[in-house]
């Protein structure tokens, strides 16, 4: 009998420091299938942020460099700008991406800048101790809203598949989730898409994944995966929200 299912080239054996039942792990395989059905792991250049994801290199057999909290997209703009025969990607978390980095991915966005941008949306600050983040849904507690988000006093998460959507210059936004195994399929033709258009150097690529964070929900990684679809879904719809072919 044949093998059929193996660890995907562009990936370590390396253990993982992720929490139980955290989705980054699912997301990193998804990465790396593309990276490996489309034979670009000689050429990619991943760009790890600070957060949850920070020692995202030891699990990838590729090249990465590591940026400053939220400045991610920017050091992605430089390596393509010099090396535009390099696929150049950034992985970044709700906190590093939506908050510190806001500023940051906008602009790589609307100059158009050639990259992928893998975006995890898990509602929660995860590595430094699970805060409130600008996706934190309402009423979701938080070790900085005990009570639950107030949007009274912080306003409404932000969605950044339809803020991004809105940029003028064209892109490829989308948003899927890894929640259900036909979730994880779709999301990865997403992903892989994505690095198409950078190798048909047609666009700036965003792929925001929607996660779970059992540990700073304080959930079992069955009850975080149910609450993210029942609570999640309906406020981050999923599904393409723009194409260039749409531009």
């Amino acid at each position: 009998m044949g093998k059929a299912f193996s660890t995907p080239e562009a990936l370590t054996d390396n253990y993982t420091h992720y929490c139980p039942g955290c989705t980054h792990g699912i997301v990193h395989r998804l990465v790396a299938e593309a990276i490996d059905e489309l034979g670009i792991r000689e050429k990619t250049v991943g760009i790890a942020p600070v957060g949850c994801a920070v020692l995202i290199y030891n699990y990838f057999d590729c090249d990465f460099q590591e940026a400053a909290h939220g400045r991610a997209p920017a050091m992605a703009t430089g390596i393509k700008r010099v090396r535009p025969d390099l696929m150049v990607f950034t992985y970044q978390g709700d906190g590093d991406l939506a908050s510190i980095g806001m500023g940051e991915i906008i602009h790589a966005a609307n100059r158009g800048e050639k990259i992928t941008v893998i975006f995890i949306n898990n509602a929660i600050y995860g590595m430094t101790g699970g805060q409130m983040a600008p996706t934190t849904m309402p009423g979701q507690r938080a070790t900085t809203a005990p009570a639950g988000r107030d949007t009274a006093l912080t306003g409404m998460p932000i969605r950044m598949a339809n803020l991004m959507s809105e940029i003028v210059t064209p892109g490829y936004v989308t948003r899927q989730a890894v929640l259900k195994p036909q979730m994880v399929n779709k999301c990865k033709k997403a992903i892989k898409k994505a690095f198409e258009y950078q190798m048909n150097n047609t666009c700036f690529s965003f792929v925001e994944v929607i996660s779970t964070c059992p540990t700073n929900w304080g959930m079992t990684p069955v009850d975080a995966l149910k609450w993210a679809e029942e609570n999640m879904l309906p406020y981050y719809e999923l599904g393409d929200y723009k194409t260039p072919e749409e531009a």
